[in-house]
């Protein structure tokens, strides 16, 4: 947390780093670094619109016009999305401090969130919120996308492919295997994930097909696409977060993916 990752990446001080979405890529190209993602280990990304049950907001485009609590990245992210989708306007922004408190206490709140968290989370205070998973409505980033340097992807590539390799096997052992040893390793690193959420978690995964879906089912954990790619830069160009000239295959490379390794795990 409050660690700049894509920075770090940038000055050589990570080998790899894990990004949230298709954005990182792309404005690592904007700006002229040279890095690209070597894997996508989420199909879908995971990002949703959560609102109360039972107020007439069900749906994405139920949600136009209304008052939406999101962060400050999610503005010059998915909204964009969201506005060339639905029409929604940024007069309908109102600020997400990452406190379910604002949502709780009002019936006709929505706001941002993760599947395999704050649906969780609200749930435990008593209410089952309605859960609106952007990917299923055509929002098509990559999620949980791994990044590194073309320096390190020219000089050792092995190296490259072994890392995605070892990390495709552990999502594969995760999702379909025994998932105690790594749920350890997680609450060493970040007490506050209890058995139940990520449990919950794991579920929500793969009920949602956000790892093992769409190119993940033939081609293996970890897929990638240029047509999605492509799709994906065209709407956020047409927005004006990007150039439209500009050249979006620099943002990612095929090389090490789309080769169905250990697919024989999934059970």
């Amino acid at each position: 947390p409050q660690v700049n990752h894509d920075e770090l990446l940038a000055a050589g001080r990570l080998d790899f780093d894990e990004a949230p979405n298709s954005f990182t890529g792309l404005n690592f190209v904007r700006q002229k670094i040279p890095m690209v993602a070597v894997a996508a280990f989420f199909q879908k990304d995971p990002s949703v619109l959560i609102a109360h049950p039972g107020v007439g907001n069900n749906s994405l485009a139920d949600l136009k016009g209304k008052p939406i609590m999101i962060g400050a990245d999610t503005r010059v992210g998915y909204w964009l999305f969201l506005k060339a989708k639905f029409g929604y306007s940024d007069s309908q922004i109102r600020p997400y401090t990452f406190n379910l408190a604002p949502f709780l206490a009002n019936k006709h709140a929505i706001q941002q969130g993760y599947l395999t968290s704050e649906p969780y989370l609200i749930e435990q205070h008593g209410v089952k919120p309605v859960v609106m998973l952007l990917a299923d409505s055509g929002y098509s980033s990559y999620g949980s996308l791994i990044e590194t340097s073309q320096k390190l992807v020219d000089e050792k590539p092995g190296l490259v492919q072994r890392f995605v390799d070892a990390s495709i096997e552990g999502w594969y052992s995760y999702l379909y295997g025994d998932p105690a040893p790594a749920n350890a390793l997680i609450k060493k690193d970040n007490p506050e994930e209890t058995d139940g959420l990520l449990a919950y978690a794991r579920r929500e995964m793969k009920k949602a097909g956000i790892v093992d879906s769409g190119d993940a089912l033939t081609h293996g954990i970890g897929a990638m696409n240029d047509a999605r790619w492509k799709s994906f830069f065209d709407i956020m160009a047409k927005e004006g977060l990007y150039p439209k000239t500009m050249d979006w295959r620099k943002a990612y490379t095929l090389r090490f993916v789309n080769k169905g390794v250990r697919m024989t795990l999934k059970k």
